[in-house]
């Protein structure tokens, strides 16, 4: 979910998850046990021609040092052991440190901490689901591999008839404070000014909430952000489905310092080089997102 303040997408963490299986137990559904994104990692070989790009500093470690904030499933969150980094992010960023022959070490922090954190060479990159926009880019470079819209889910069947364009008289849940409460309040004024039985939003403090209402039959369906409506269906033991595709799609991008732009072209080609090769698509397949892949990687877009 869009937040209406600045920064990311709303987070859908670890108590998020643990929240949404209790509410799905609760409701009558079995618990998922499968971990999301499982089986094994996607592997990249390094690429000598892309590895020189990287400035000696950099790589005289033979690691890139990253930032994340581990939170915000199914983008980077913790595994079950309370300290692994996974994700989808987490996996595709270790492929492209792979091309760069070096490998990813992901450091947990505050999400507000890291791009400072970035320009203090703290981190020598930050990898957490930032969308890029102009604040963004006069503070750091840039590098898009991702992008991110609004998704609807419904229960599996979609037995209330959802319709995107058209859900006139509909329950809707969404998470406060983000830019999907405005898109569906937009969307019931349509209803009413066309003499429509108005859209029944409910607002939900959490995402987790939302989902559970639609789970359990209160609510007709829900918005959220694409990976985070993914990660709820993958979570609900085939209790709810996505209807049709994300839309208003922004891109996700990879933060480097504002002094290193030869860095950030080298991340850049190496995102280049996973899409050309397959391992980018299947990051993205394994943990279903694959509707955000992007085909040319810029800087600054």
């Amino acid at each position: 979910m869009f937040h209406l303040t600045p920064g990311r997408r709303a987070a859908f963490g670890v108590a998020g998850a643990t929240a949404l299986l209790l509410s799905l137990a609760a409701c009558g559904e079995e618990e998922s046990t499968e971990q999301p994104g499982g089986g094994p990692s996607v592997s990249a070989s390094a690429d000598t021609s892309l590895a020189d790009k990287v400035p000696a500093a950099i790589k005289a470690d033979g690691k890139i040092v990253v930032g994340t904030d581990s939170t915000y499933a199914p983008a980077e969150f913790l595994d079950s052991d309370g300290k692994t980094v996974i994700g989808f992010d987490v996996e595709l960023f270790t492929a492209v440190a792979a091309k760069l022959g070096l490998k990813a070490e992901f450091v947990s922090a505050p999400f507000g901490d890291i791009i400072s954190g970035v320009s203090t060479g703290k981190y020598e990159v930050g990898v957490s689901s930032f969308t890029i926009n102009d604040e963004r880019k006069q503070q750091a470079n840039m590098v898009s591999y991702f992008q991110v819209g609004t998704q609807w889910v419904t229960k599996k069947g979609n037995p209330a008839g959802v319709k995107i364009d058209d859900a006139c008289g509909k329950k809707i849940a969404v998470q406060k404070d983000t830019v999907q409460v405005e898109d569906i309040q937009k969307r019931s004024k349509t209803c009413t000014d066309a003499g429509k039985p108005a859209i029944t939003v409910e607002q939900f403090p959490g995402q987790d909430a939302a989902t559970a209402a639609v789970v359990s039959g209160k609510d007709d369906a829900m918005l959220a952000d694409y990976p985070v409506g993914v990660f709820a269906v993958t979570q609900s033991n085939d209790a709810l489905e996505l209807l049709d595709k994300q839309y208003e799609a922004a891109p996700y991008g990879y933060v480097v310092g504002k002094d290193q732009a030869a860095f950030a072209e080298a991340v850049r080609d190496a995102t280049k080089a996973l899409i050309a090769d397959g391992s980018y698509k299947s990051v993205l397949d394994k943990w279903k997102v694959a509707d955000g892949a992007i085909t040319d990687p810029a800087i600054n877009p």
